[in-house]
């Protein structure tokens, strides 16, 4: 979840005073990079998942505070619809049992929540996109209470000039319009963080960018939207879409979108705030009293509230983050490409993928990206989320690959490689990436299995029904915690 705003209206001169102020967080920042230590001792990682809520029916249940005041865990918190919460684990390493840890207190908190919030028929459900979302959970009243999301809705509508259209073509097609910003609520995430120091985050971004593709074409799990079949990773258009401040206008004249792949390999993290600063009007003009050049000078860790909070509303697959923990500024990217589930086990077995690779290729001798066009890279990233596990890729020494086939012949063992590094043990490793090998042999994630399920149960006559129907089995094998490839 992003920072808390407080409801509020935003003048010209509001937007004037804070274009000059985020500019002086931006050269702070490039200050900082050049002179200040930045917390590299042990690097961290951390990871984030948005839950969906609904009934006993399997229908959204618009009840996420009733449902945070039950689980009554300050890790939950809420995200933009009244069918969504979020939880952030606390941050660790990998070494010494670090991904098996993230998968245990993570399984934990489920099971807690899930006891807590089915007391007020509110259940959890980790799946990139809620199948049995309809039409009116898309209306500005399913909108969560916290002013930040309704100033953003406000804020986006109003910088657009006219209201969202959704179209998305598929083995379906769907078109639809919106005066708000809650299609994107309908977009649920696993974010994973990973801590780098200045001078290696240009390689642990490049590397994130470069892999994003095969991470979506293995992980896809949203194949539906509003009853209808579209993309295996559906997430990926619907959010580029329903963030969406351009007119038709704006968008024939090249102006680049709120959600963002990018246009580059970069050389500096300070590249991706200084195009935040110089392509993106804001969203949330608020201005904090600190004056960050006083903060340096006198040998303080400026918050640079202005520029992060900015950072937040440019909606990046792979996101720079500079943050302050105990008095110590740092970097990390945060990986935002993959929906959630199926279980807890697939995502943990998503990290160590994503985790261990992106270590082997940011440290490579000969970097992918020096071998791979940046317009390739997006290419690839669109393919994957619309044929998801069976997408053809583009990649260097092999030409056109299935991601199945290149993750197995040649990501892996680099995978494997990348765990080492972080000091992973090779029984967690073999554990967790067999996960990946064997989705790769099966052909079978989240999205390929939804889809046969929907079809077993009739889908073609009824099609809601076979969609509750599967997401009543997919809820239940949510919860036994067996990777989705062994779902029969």
């Amino acid at each position: 979840m992003g920072e808390d705003v407080d409801a509020q209206e935003f003048s010209r001169a509001d937007r004037t005073r804070h274009r000059a102020k985020v500019r002086q967080c931006l050269d702070v920042f490039a200050r900082m990079l050049a002179e200040s230590h930045f917390d590299t001792q042990d690097p961290m990682t951390g990871l984030e998942v948005e839950f969906n809520l609904v009934d006993d029916a399997g229908d959204p249940a618009l009840k996420n505070e009733e449902a945070l005041a039950a689980i009554a865990d300050p890790a939950f918190q809420t995200e933009l619809g009244r069918f969504n919460v979020e939880i952030n684990t606390e941050p660790g390493v990998l070494r010494g049992g670090g991904l098996s840890g993230f998968e245990s207190r993570l399984r934990e908190s489920l099971n807690r929540a899930e006891q807590r919030s089915s007391e007020v028929n509110a259940h959890l459900v980790m799946i990139g996109i809620l199948p049995t979302l309809e039409d009116t959970h898309f209306e500005e009243d399913a909108l969560s209470s916290n002013s930040r999301y309704h100033l953003l809705s406000e804020q986006i509508l109003d910088a657009r000039g006219e209201d969202i259209e959704i179209a998305i073509d598929g083995p379906d097609s769907l078109r639809v319009t919106t005066d708000s910003i809650m299609p994107e609520a309908a977009c649920t995430s696993t974010q994973f963080h990973v801590q780098t120091t200045p001078d290696e985050f240009a390689s642990h971004w490049n590397a994130s960018q470069a892999i994003a593709a095969v991470q979506v074409a293995l992980g896809a799990n949203s194949p539906y939207l509003l009853g209808r079949e579209l993309w295996h990773e559906t997430r990926i258009p619907l959010f580029e879409q329903a963030t969406d401040t351009r007119s038709a206008e704006l968008k024939a004249q090249g102006v680049r979108p709120r959600v963002w792949f990018g246009d580059r390999w970069i050389t500096s993290v300070f590249d991706l705030f200084e195009e935040n600063v110089r392509f993106f009007p804001a969203l949330l003009p608020v201005i904090d009293p600190e004056d960050p050049e006083e903060v340096f000078a006198a040998g303080g860790v400026p918050s640079l509230r202005e520029l992060r909070l900015h950072n937040g509303t440019v909606y990046r697959w792979n996101r720079p983050i500079y943050d302050i923990a105990h008095g110590k500024p740092h970097l990390r990217v945060e990986n935002r490409v993959l929906g959630a589930g199926p279980t807890v086990v697939d995502m943990i077995a998503n990290a160590a993928f994503y985790f261990g690779l992106v270590r082997a290729l940011a440290r490579s001798e000969r970097p992918l990206w020096s071998r791979m066009s940046f317009s390739a890279a997006e290419e690839n990233f669109h393919s994957a989320a619309k044929h998801g596990i069976g997408a053809q890729l583009y990649w260097p020494g092999f030409g056109q690959v299935g991601a199945a086939e290149l993750t197995l012949r040649s990501l892996l063992p680099l995978a494997h490689e990348g765990l080492e590094s972080w000091g992973v043990d090779q029984a967690e490793r073999d554990h967790y990436l067999g996960i990946i090998e064997q989705r790769c042999m099966t052909g079978t994630n989240g999205a390929s299995w939804f889809i046969r399920e929907v079809k077993r149960h009739g889908g073609d006559d009824d099609r809601s029904a076979a969609l509750h129907a599967a997401l009543a089995e997919y809820r239940t094998r949510m919860h036994t915690n067996e990777p989705v490839h062994t779902w029969e």
